[in-house]
């Protein structure tokens, strides 16, 4: 792994991971043309350290008060016997716990399934071209009355059966879990800060699983020169990457990924067939 690969696919950890683009699809296509093989699992798990980063720094304040809350709400449940949601951080500690839930139940389940598709550039692909098209729908289709008040732990579920669906390379996990947030109707602000901090347990524990796997597999696992600069880069490019992501959202121009998408994904498909 050369400084300026590790600087590109920095680069581009920090902007796919958060713009609905697929950071998976991207890593797995680049590494492909530049022919990184030998280490690659544990230095794009490392990536994901970096925009877990990215998430604390825009998020901080929010992530301290909901950890502070939900320790307060589960004293005061134990001390009373009884508990109860008192305000919007034990609201959203709840959400993301219960929304975390089948990301991992699919994760477990399927995820031997879904890694095989890391191998073929064609189903990589087609999930553009798919996330696409769930972009361009949802952008034009969504409700946007729910606030955090009215959001309901179904709400969770399903946006959690999103993201675990978004374990296929290519299929965009702040996309779908963004989308699946629109789908159930949560305003966009809080459907984008749903979807970054549920990306906080998932990301973890599947960067965790990763290097594990890595180093099973008797991989590359030193902490190089280039994968601290691929660390470092993915995490500052990350914070620009979710601020632009915030102001596009707000302006309803989702879809203007889907042109993207679509474009890509006919472009490597017609190179893979031809």
């Amino acid at each position: 792994m050369t400084f300026f690969q590790a600087i590109i696919l920095g680069i581009f950890q920090g902007i796919t991971e958060f713009l609905p683009i697929s950071s998976s699809g991207h890593l797995v296509v680049l590494q492909h043309f530049f022919g990184i093989r030998e280490g690659n699992l544990f230095f794009t798990e490392m990536l994901h350290f970096g925009t877990l980063i990215s998430i604390f720094i825009v998020y901080f304040n929010d992530i301290i008060k909901i950890i502070i809350e939900f320790f307060k709400m589960l004293g005061s449940g134990i001390k009373n016997k009884k508990f109860k949601v008192t305000n919007s951080y034990q609201k959203l500690a709840l959400l993301i716990i219960v929304g975390s839930i089948p990301t991992a139940i699919i994760g477990i389940l399927l995820g031997d399934i879904f890694e095989k598709l890391y191998s073929s550039i064609i189903a990589i692909s087609i999930a553009f071209i798919i996330t696409g098209f769930l972009l361009w729908f949802v952008d034009r289709n969504a409700k946007e009355n729910k606030r955090i008040k009215n959001v309901s732990y179904l709400d969770a579920i399903i946006i959690g059966i999103f993201q675990g669906i978004a374990i296929t390379p290519g299929i965009s996990r702040s996309g779908s879990t963004i989308a699946g947030g629109l789908f159930r109707g949560l305003n966009r602000k809080l459907a984008t800060e749903f979807s970054f901090l549920l990306a906080l347990p998932a990301t973890f524990g599947a960067a965790i699983l990763g290097i594990r796997d890595a180093v099973a597999a008797g991989g590359e696992t030193q902490f190089t020169a280039p994968l601290v600069v691929g660390v470092v880069i993915s995490a500052i490019v990350g914070v620009f990457a979710m601020k632009i992501l915030m102001s596009l959202l707000e302006n309803k121009k989702l879809h203007y990924f889907s042109y993207y998408l679509w474009v890509l994904g006919t472009i490597l498909l017609i190179s893979q067939i031809f």
